[in-house]
């Protein structure tokens, strides 16, 4: 697998994309101005999240003064332990109640990853709509969007550099990933992000890009939502469609076994059950592991 990169997007901002983008293998974005230093999210392992840490010190002679998790997966927070005796760590209120009820869940998934020891450290300040970080001269709006890739989501908007950190609620070269949110909540919340006219986007996997990574995750849902509504009509059950639907344009996504758990909550919404409601999570990944025929590959 290809090392880690720091890749500067903006005067101070950087972003640290750890390819290929599959499982477990998040970005992570580095803020620098005026001596001040903020990390977005912290990788999934004790071993990622050193490199992670060795490569803010390349281009920050400061410890990072805040961390902000843009969900609960530990992929985007296990590392925080290490960051946490001198940053605030940073998350939606109840992105830190889910974390917390998680605890290591992810790594039960994965027993074959080497995760470190890494204690759970949880967000010390939260917020419920939205809030703003000054670090340095760039201004770090923090905001809720809803129901997306979790119910409670962060991204990260800096408006002076036009660029936008969206955590997982899009992907690029991977396949988007709802079951824990909202299909429809995902939607909305890609129609608002495009309307902050962004010019350079950080995805939580996959590679650094622009405004086209909305317009494909959108095509991805939108598909989604005709498939699922489709399947229903005929009876078939998300893993049954799944088995038998043509993933033609989106072939080439990573990770494509997610399709089983997006169906799911397609149908839940279809069904207009509340967004964001809570599914058997557990029983679905392992449908999803049905239908990839194995355990699907995790490079963390």
């Amino acid at each position: 697998m290809p090392a880690p990169r720091l890749q500067e997007v903006a005067d101070g901002v950087h972003a640290y994309v750890q390819p290929d983008g599959g499982w477990c293998l998040s970005n992570a974005g580095v803020l620098v101005s005026g001596g001040e230093v903020a990390l977005v999210d912290t990788a999934a392992t004790e071993r990622r999240a050193r490199a992670l840490g060795a490569a803010v010190a390349t281009v920050a002679d400061a410890a990072p003064r805040f961390v902000v998790n843009t969900h609960f997966h530990g992929d985007h927070s296990f590392g925080n332990h290490l960051f946490a005796d001198d940053a605030v760590i940073v998350a939606h209120e109840e992105s830190r109640a889910e974390m917390a009820v998680a605890g290591f869940g992810l790594q039960g998934l994965w027993p074959g990853v080497e995760w470190g020891n890494l204690p759970l450290s949880l967000p010390t300040l939260t917020y419920r709509d939205r809030l703003t970080l000054h670090i340095g001269d760039l201004t770090a709006e923090l905001i809720h969007p809803g129901p997306a890739h979790t119910t409670t989501d962060t991204v990260v908007w800096l408006p002076e550099r036009s660029v936008l950190f969206t955590g997982d609620i899009v992907m690029n070269g991977a396949t988007p990933f709802c079951l824990m949110g909202s299909v429809e909540g995902s939607l909305r919340t890609i129609a608002t992000l495009r309307s902050y006219g962004a010019r350079t986007i950080v995805t939580g996997h996959g590679p650094v890009g622009g405004p086209e990574i909305l317009d494909a995750n959108e095509a991805y849902l939108r598909w989604l939502r005709e498939l699922a509504a489709e399947g229903m009509r005929a009876g078939l059950t998300p893993l049954e469609l799944a088995a038998e639907s043509d993933l033609g344009e989106f072939a080439g996504l990573l990770d494509s076994e997610r399709l089983v758990g997006n169906l799911h909550r397609a149908y839940a919404e279809v069904g207009d059950a509340p967004l964001g409601v809570e599914l058997d999570v557990a029983r679905i990944f392992g449908e999803m592991v049905e239908h990839h025929g194995g355990l699907p590959a995790c490079h963390a």
